[in-house]
């Protein structure tokens, strides 16, 4: 027996804690009937709809995909774009954890697991993100410790982060930077390098937490392994 809002979080539908509300709000039905106490228990035998649909408990899945350059990542896309999802052969109803933007590329993690999403994407969990960023210009030491101590971005400070110099090219007046950040805003990496002057021209996510994209050409993916999965949740 897995308590009402987990077992909807493990159908893929939605996170935890968006299942909370709707149980409140009078969603969510067990065996036909409205349920709105916070964990009440069920399994696989109840059958379950929320909002009009009946929810399974699926096997889960995860992947890690090396994303290439000019795909979205979504599930659909009205402008007829590929997506992440076109580059994987699955039979579940797998979703992306965060976003990686139609011109950046790298580590992308998609599953049917709401409950990990979650998790992952949660800033109080701290999970961090390492990317690797083509800027046009060449930082000093002030400017690195700005991004590292945080700069104001859409009206919020970002958290601190790391940030390190990986290549400088004064032909060519460019740098390649390294920068770790556990926060998940959209565009942040690109916002955070335009606060202190920078453009950023190429940009890939190289790891989250302590997977990476070892093995992998850019649209190649694998699945985590169960220990990997375990590690994963054990970050909380």
């Amino acid at each position: 027996m897995e308590r009402l809002q987990k077992f909807i979080a493990l159908s893929g539908y939605c996170s935890r804690r968006k299942a909370e509300e709707l149980i409140v709000q009078g969603k969510v039905m067990v065996d036909g009937k409205v349920v709105t106490v916070l964990g009440t228990k069920v399994d696989d035998s109840n059958k379950i709809t929320i909002e009009g649909k009946t929810l399974s408990k699926e096997n889960k899945e995860y992947i890690l995909l090396y994303k290439p350059r000019g795909v979205v990542t979504t599930t659909s896309d009205e402008k007829d774009r590929k997506t992440v999802m076109d580059l994987i052969e699955t039979d579940k109803r797998l979703y992306p954890i965060g976003r990686l933007d139609y011109d950046t590329t790298g580590l992308l993690l998609l599953t049917n697991d709401g409950e990990l999403t979650n998790l992952l994407i949660h800033p109080k969990n701290e999970i961090d993100k390492v990317y690797i960023a083509k800027i046009n210009g060449i930082m000093n030491a002030s400017e690195i410790k700005k991004l590292e101590f945080g700069v104001l971005i859409d009206g919020h400070k970002t958290a601190k982060s790391k940030v390190k110099v990986k290549k400088i090219d004064k032909v060519n007046n460019c740098s390649i930077v390294q920068i770790t950040i556990h926060e998940g805003k959209n565009h942040q990496v690109k916002k955070m390098f335009e606060t202190i002057g920078y453009e950023v021209l190429k940009l890939k996510r190289e790891k989250i937490a302590f997977l990476d994209l070892t093995g992998l050409k850019p649209g190649e993916y694998r699945k985590l392994n169960i220990k990997e999965v375990k590690k994963l949740y054990a970050l909380k």
